[in-house]
């Protein structure tokens, strides 16, 4: 089992897939919350130009730098593609929002030996790790 706070302890730099520019959704509050902890976070949504100012690019592949975290905030369906990606870049991580799990995505990603969380919020268990 990954720690989760050991995985948000360890990262850097975190995609956030499904970030949304609506302050109303979820997705945007943890990435506001992430970056004000200090992370640097990149928004991955195809129909979008930014999230918090922050330039968005429609995939993962788009991104040219090592990302340490893939956070999702989509549905458990399109999750594996996530996954596949998320191996394909490199990642060191895979994280499934609150109320979405993925035996096909936990199972590309562990095979891959990525670290994995599902079905838990990053804004939430950094809180708590802090607190601890």
């Amino acid at each position: 089992m990954t720690d989760p706070f050991g995985l948000l302890r360890d990262a850097k730099t975190i995609a956030i897939v499904g970030a949304s520019p609506s302050p109303e959704r979820e997705s945007h509050g943890v990435m506001r919350y992430l970056l004000n902890q200090g992370y640097r976070c990149i928004p991955v949504r195809p129909d979008c130009d930014d999230v918090l100012g922050i330039r968005c690019v429609p995939t993962l592949l788009e991104i040219d730098e090592p990302i340490d975290l893939v956070d999702v905030f989509r549905r458990p369906e399109f999750c594996a593609a996530h996954a596949r990606e998320a191996v394909t870049v490199g990642a060191k991580a895979l994280w499934l929002q609150l109320g979405i799990v993925s035996p096909e995505a936990r199972a590309i990603a562990e095979a891959a030996g990525l670290g994995y969380v599902e079905n838990a919020c990053t804004a939430v268990v950094h809180a708590r790790g802090l607190r601890a």
